[in-house]
């Protein structure tokens, strides 16, 4: 890999040597693979160790380093939202999140979202109870954190479509804010050849001035005493340390600490001047890509904390009902624990959202784009409940709402491409959760001669071959 010379000038100096000569000749070097399981999906007594002999991913309890990449296009599981492909050091988050969050239900931001790695683990991290927004401001690219949440199933999650200015209104909204800030991507340079021919000094002196806007957007919405975790995937420090210092000196935040065992040969503060702790890998030292995080903590006496009621508008004129309380009472049927949800109607769409968290989602609606909130469950035509593959791949779709009916792994690929499915004649007419090693894959209506496939067209595998060799996930069964 040719660096850029600007690069490896100034990351010489700041590593020396030595240390700099080892990232070189690292970044030259094979990247490695890793995933982090759904566990609500395939806990880990499932998950076979036959690709992961190379262990366990240290700051993550379900992230593994596979042996081999699989081939995560034909891989069902991988579509049924069971397990992730996250960049190993990324990982990291999790640390910060289980050392200052413990038990507390808390509402969390995800700032720069997509494509939804960092997103589907923490809702995965966060305490039971708790609230998981996700936003991203390139619209197409929300459409595919949407995809990536949905998939991963948890219900409390809200995913958004918007610049970080524009939650100004929501002060002291949320008690945690990741901000997974647009980056020069040094650390991308082995994963992403364009990361290369795209680095220049001038774009790191873009990048820090952009990142400390994104900061002084999203501070007010942060509650007083909450957290925003900074994170980077890049090396230099106008983007890390300096950036920190500026929000410690800015804002009155303080830096904090997370425990990190020596074993992982994280790299701390680079600047000399004073130390303040920050926690950056580096491939020739961890196994993994690039990646800087740091932790901060807002003033408690930095503002009145607001409280958010679910509002409605007295004058708004309510439209007439589109979907019958039939047809809600229906839907809420397929849902277990549906006590703890609120079913909602928006057009012919009905959702579950958790009723703990409603005020909070009035005010994200008054505020901002929300693309979707909590589970979609069914369309309505006519008469029919239609249930959405929303559902199908959610964690709180009760085990007896429909028929189930296991396919092959030839069957599964059909299905995911969105071709008509044969069931056997045994199989009930209607509405069908097919299943693939026990896993929900998705619902077919099947009318006999065939079943109608209700897997979402925008989703499908589109690729019409199958390659030579087929690496997938395996249960420890198999």
């Amino acid at each position: 890999m040719d660096l850029p010379v600007s690069f490896a000038d100034h990351t010489r100096l700041l590593l020396g040597d030595e240390e700099y000569n080892k990232l070189a000749d690292t970044l030259n070097g094979e990247q490695p693979v890793s995933i982090r399981l759904n566990e609500e999906k395939l806990p880990d007594s499932s998950f076979s160790l036959f690709h992961t002999s190379s262990g366990r991913v240290p700051w993550s309890s379900t992230g593994f380093y596979l042996d081999r990449r699989l081939t995560f296009t034909f891989d069902p599981l991988f579509h049924a939202g069971c397990y992730y492909v996250q960049e190993a050091s990324s990982m990291f988050v999790e640390q910060a999140l289980k050392q200052y969050i413990g038990e507390t239900p808390s509402v969390m931001l995800d700032l720069c979202a997509a494509p939804g790695g960092k997103s589907t683990h923490a809702r995965s991290v966060l305490p039971a109870g708790s609230l998981l927004v996700a936003n991203e401001v390139i619209r197409n690219r929300s459409q595919i954190l949407a995809e990536n949440l949905t998939k991963w199933g948890h219900p409390g999650v809200v995913v958004t479509n918007n610049d970080p200015a524009d939650f100004a209104d929501l002060e002291g909204f949320f008690d945690v804010i990741l901000t997974d800030v647009p980056c020069s991507g040094e650390g991308m340079f082995r994963k992403d050849p364009v990361a290369v021919s795209e680095w220049s000094p001038e774009n790191v002196e873009i990048c820090w001035q952009r990142q400390r806007r994104i900061i002084s957007d999203i501070w007010p919405s942060l509650k007083p005493g909450g957290l925003l975790i900074y994170s980077t995937c890049t090396y230099n420090i106008k983007e890390n340390e300096r950036n920190i210092r500026w929000i410690r000196d800015e804002f009155g935040a303080e830096v904090l600490p997370v425990d990190v065992p020596g074993f992982w040969n994280l790299t701390g503060n680079l600047i000399d001047d004073e130390y303040f702790p920050v926690y950056r890998f580096f491939p020739h030292r961890t196994r993994g890509e690039g990646f800087f995080l740091a932790v901060l903590r807002k003033p408690e006496e930095d503002a009145m904390q607001v409280r958010y009621k679910s509002g409605t508008n007295q004058n708004k004129k309510k439209a007439a009902p589109t979907v019958s309380k039939e047809q809600l009472s229906a839907a809420r049927a397929w849902l277990l624990s549906a006590e703890d949800y609120e079913v909602l109607s928006n057009g012919l769409n009905i959702t579950a959202f958790p009723k703990e968290y409603l005020a909070e989602l009035s005010a994200l609606q008054q505020n901002l784009r929300v693309i979707q909130a909590g589970v979609a469950l069914a369309e309505v035509k006519g008469k029919d409940l239609i249930p959405s593959h929303a559902l199908a791949m959610s964690t709180v779709l009760s085990c007896g709402a429909f028929p189930r009916e296991e396919v092959s792994y030839e069957q599964a690929i059909a299905y995911l491409r969105k071709e008509a499915i044969v069931l056997p004649d045994t199989a009930p007419r209607g509405y069908v959760l097919l299943m693939y090693k026990n896993v929900p894959l998705g619902f077919v209506k099947n009318i006999g001669n065939r079943a109608n496939n209700l897997y979402p067209q925008e989703w499908r595998i589109r690729s019409g071959y199958l390659p030579e060799e087929i690496l997938v996930l395996q249960h420890q069964d198999e």
